[in-house]
């Protein structure tokens, strides 16, 4: 028969080691650096929306924006050998769904360096998508399309 342990209180740890005070956040919440990257994305995808919304007009009304991370792994027949950085989506009345244009957040910013390519690119894969819906050219939603 092996002699019992004696019990022992678990080692506390505590967290002010070096009596520096306790650790926090190293950001606070109100400031910019605070959201992820895919939320600073949502803040252009909306901000560039509303500005194509007051600049096409009601023409857009019922129309509904996505942000999806990647494409699906089965591209439309057009699309065959190159990833695609948002696709319109038609309404399907029967199913209740309304015109949808998704932007494909990584094709996006994988083609870019900075957050103010990030916008242009946007910007212009939401003009694309918006001609493409309304059977317009990219110059009519848009002047600065491509600029």
């Amino acid at each position: 028969m092996t002699p019992a342990l004696p019990e022992t209180s678990p080692r506390k740890r505590r967290r002010d080691r070096h009596g520096r005070g306790l650790r926090g956040r190293l950001l606070p919440p109100t400031l910019p650096g605070w959201r992820t990257r895919a939320e600073r994305f949502d803040e252009l995808m909306l901000s560039a929306v509303q500005r194509l919304e007051r600049h096409v007009g009601p023409e857009l009304d019922g129309v509904e924006f996505a942000v999806e991370a990647v494409p699906p792994s089965d591209p439309a027949p057009w699309e065959v050998g190159a990833v695609p950085l948002g696709r319109y989506f038609p309404a399907n009345p029967a199913a209740g769904l309304a015109d949808r244009i998704v932007v494909y957040r990584h094709p996006v910013i994988a083609r870019t360096d900075s957050e103010a390519e990030i916008a242009l690119l946007l910007r212009d894969v939401l003009v694309e998508q918006i001609a493409h819906l309304l059977s317009r050219a990219p110059e009519d939603i848009d002047p600065d399309y491509l600029s």
